[in-house]
């Protein structure tokens, strides 16, 4: 770790005989391993000096700390980095050095003090913050818990309830919370921060100010029997909010030892709890997840020339149906200035008031104050021609899926735009290439492929063709990333990454389903596995129109490997089109609440006939797992082919695509990562059985069956980029 990362604090001593240690390891100060070092020595020092009455902490550069270094994670996980001894820091550092010190300490927190940062702080004998700074203990999204003690402190300084809740949530609070609930002990700008927090460490000395050490502190923490019941119920919401999930369980087991054994019993077990999770399969996920998510946006060949970003200002937006108007309200709400055309004031009005709606359910959430939307409102107008187009920077369309509309509309965008707006399409099956053909602008074409709700979902699939322009793609880059979604960059075909790799989720559904497997019992396994909802719950979503549409874009593209089950057809004949119609495959009530619906049995019975597929016994009775394997291999393999077409750059990608785009598990790592933990051996001979069995649509890629004979992972390992919780 040493040369790679120049992490350390430094003391300095004011005249007032306060002395302060500033850790800096930028970007966010976090706690690498030489930084644990060199805050133990720096403090040692301190107190070891006569000039020193008394210690303030604080991060450089306006940012506490940002919590303990990530990087480390994975050369702890697999065994090449020594992990420090069992309490090293939690004991050692934080609590026997920085909170048993014989002079008082106080944290001066701004910006961040996350994970290990706040846990450092919470250690001192007060906290000082600025009015914005963030305060959180978010190591349970990487299927860790806080390990320098936090499990500890945090609950004697705010209550069981609310630590629970910002432990097991990751929700960080700001500074104006963090003073009412006790977590720190002012509030002051940043620039009377360091001299504030120096003269309540000389006050405690003085002892006009109380000296607490947090570990021992009790005022807060509720009557034994009061906080088993708190604890029974934080373990009843965790088991409903993550079924599969461990590690929530474990911090409660963890805080409830401290309460009930006392808080070094509780440190003690806090260290082992997170020794042990470290080398979990949800860690490694979600580790893996956390990397793969700052990783989409380098791209070989396109983010390493040294192009700069241009400056996007204004943009418009073609079409203000659902995706539309989704899209622009991302837009205004950071900060950009967005023309909606339309082809008639109906639709105009229809589209602006959908923009307007979006806003007005944040302002009901408490999201957004009344003000704030009146200013948000006010960048978007509305048009019924292209003459305001002549100094827009990028235009994004998204009418109907129809090639000759798109084509004419591209061509009229040359025509006004000037040249060098960017012009993006929001298509998410029509090959781009075609919706350029009749323009000599494909340089600057490219695809900006938003998923439904736009303002929501936080994917977006950067497509490029073969001309796209590196500019263009680096310009798209920075967009996504202020409209704070995660940016992919994907090649051109049908379906892109996400359609293309999912189709087959919902095929197999229907294969299973011809041969005797319940509909309903297939969703309840692939909910259980962790997918939001299953393949026929998704299609009632989705609504039937759009499934069939890009259903036979794949039958056209792919017709080896699709399978062609008529039993959505005839609901369809029957006008049982999904949700929206309240009959799919399930039924749903006012309030939009799915049933099953026995009348869906005379729908397979009459499919089956017409496929000429009789009831298979074994399907009937399928285990979980196999459902599991049945529906999600043939995504796999499909992914496979997605990546060796150069589809995408890399496996990482894909994982991100899943989870963002499909709501695959996170604590799963991503379809491919979650492929390479079964092994692509296992994978390819389950695929090679059903092929021989069942036909032409399982049968594995090239790529699947090659790295399968290597023993070789799907997917190569994501390049570690400097990251930080």
């Amino acid at each position: 770790m040493g040369s790679k990362n120049n992490g350390r604090t430094t003391l300095e001593v004011g005249v007032d005989g306060v002395a302060v240690i500033t850790i800096i390891n930028p970007p966010v100060n976090s706690l690498s391993p030489d930084v644990l070092y060199s805050l133990k020595e720096s403090y040692d020092k301190a107190l070891q000096r006569d000039d020193v009455k008394a210690i303030v902490v604080t991060g450089a550069n306006g940012k506490f700390s940002g919590g303990f270094d990530i990087t480390s994670f994975d050369g702890m996980q697999s065994g090449k980095v020594e992990q420090p001894k069992l309490g090293f820091v939690s004991v050692e550092i934080v609590s026997d050095t920085l909170e048993a010190a014989e002079k008082p300490s106080v944290a001066a927190i701004d910006g961040l003090a996350l994970g290990g940062g706040l846990e450092v702080a919470m250690a001192c004998h007060a906290r000082i913050s600025t009015p914005t700074a963030q305060l959180g203990l978010p190591e349970l999204q990487l299927g860790v818990i806080p390990g320098f003690g936090g499990t500890q402190r945090l609950p004697r300084l705010v209550g069981l309830t609310k630590s629970l809740e910002m432990m097991l949530t990751s929700k960080p609070v700001k500074g104006e919370e963090a003073l009412g609930l006790g977590l720190v002990n002012a509030v002051v700008s940043s620039h009377e921060l360091i001299e504030t927090a120096r003269w309540w460490a000389l006050d405690i000395l003085a002892r006009r100010k109380p000296w607490v050490a947090t570990l021992y502190k009790t005022e807060k923490l509720e009557p034994l029997g009061e906080a088993r019941e708190i604890f029974n119920f934080a373990r009843a919401q965790a088991r409903k909010r993550a079924p599969n999930l461990k590690h929530p369980l474990v911090c409660i087991d963890v805080i409830e030892e401290g309460i009930v054994a006392g808080p070094r019993a509780g440190l003690w077990k806090e260290a082992e709890a997170f020794q042990v999770l470290l080398k979990s399969d949800t860690c490694k996920s979600l580790v893996h997840i956390f990397f793969a998510m700052r990783g989409t946006s380098k791209v070989p060949g396109i983010t390493d020339r040294g192009l700069m970003p241009r400056q996007v200002r204004k943009v418009a937006v073609l079409g203000g149906g659902l995706m539309g108007s989704g899209i622009a309200t991302a837009l205004i709400l950071s900060n950009y200035t967005v023309i909606l055309k339309e082809v008639n004031e109906k639709f105009l009005e229809a589209g602006i008031g959908r923009v307007k709606a979006n806003l007005q359910s944040r302002v009901k959430k408490g999201k957004m104050s009344q003000e704030k939307f009146e200013k948000t409102i006010s960048l978007l107008s509305g048009v019924l021609d292209y003459e305001s187009f002549r100094d827009v920077d990028m235009v994004i369309e998204a009418v109907i899926e129809n090639v000759s509309l798109k084509q004419q509309i591209f061509a009229d965008l040359e025509k006004f735009c000037s040249p060098h707006c960017i012009l993006a399409s929001n298509t998410s099956t029509i090959d781009l290439s075609l919706i350029g053909e009749r323009t000599k602008s494909q340089d600057r074409i490219v695809g900006a492929h938003f998923f439904s709700p736009a303002h929501v979902m936080p994917l977006l699939e950067i497509v490029r063709t073969k001309q796209t322009s590196p500019q263009i793609i680096v310009d798209m880059l920075d967009v996504g990333k202020k409209i704070k979604k995660t940016p992919i960059v994907v090649g051109n075909c049908t379906g892109f990454a996400v359609n293309r790799m999912f189709f087959p989720y919902t095929q197999l559904g229907l294969f299973l389903v011809e041969r005797g497997t319940d509909v309903y019992r297939i969703d309840q396994v692939i909910t259980k596995f962790g997918m939001p909802m299953g393949p026929f719950r998704l299609a009632d979503l989705v609504g039937f129109g759009v499934a069939i549409a890009s259903g036979m874009q794949f039958i056209e593209n792919f017709p080896e490997r699709t399978y062609k089950s008529m039993l959505v057809p005839l609901m369809q004949e029957d006008k049982r089109t999904g949700e929206a119609t309240r009959k799919g495959f399930y039924s749903y009530n006012n309030n939009r609440k799915p049933s099953p619906d026995p009348e869906l049995y005379k729908y397979i019975e009459k499919s089956r006939s017409i496929s000429g597929v009789a009831v298979d016994p074994k399907f009937v009775k399928l285990s979980d797992k196999d459902i599991v394997e049945m529906i999600f291999f043939p995504v796999v393999n499909e992914t496979c082919r997605v990546l060796a077409e150069g589809i995408a750059v890399k496996g990482a990608d894909l994982d991100i695509a899943s989870v963002m785009g499909m709501g695959f598990p996170p604590y799963r790592g991503g379809i491919m990562f979650w492929a390479d933990s079964l092994g692509s051996n296992y994978i390819y001979c389950r695929l090679e059985e059903w092929t021989k069995m069942y036909g032409e649509f399982f049968k594995p890629c090239a790529f699947l069956a090659e790295m399968a004979a290597k023993g070789a992972p799907l997917s190569a390992p994501v390049e570690q980029a400097k990251s930080r919780l």
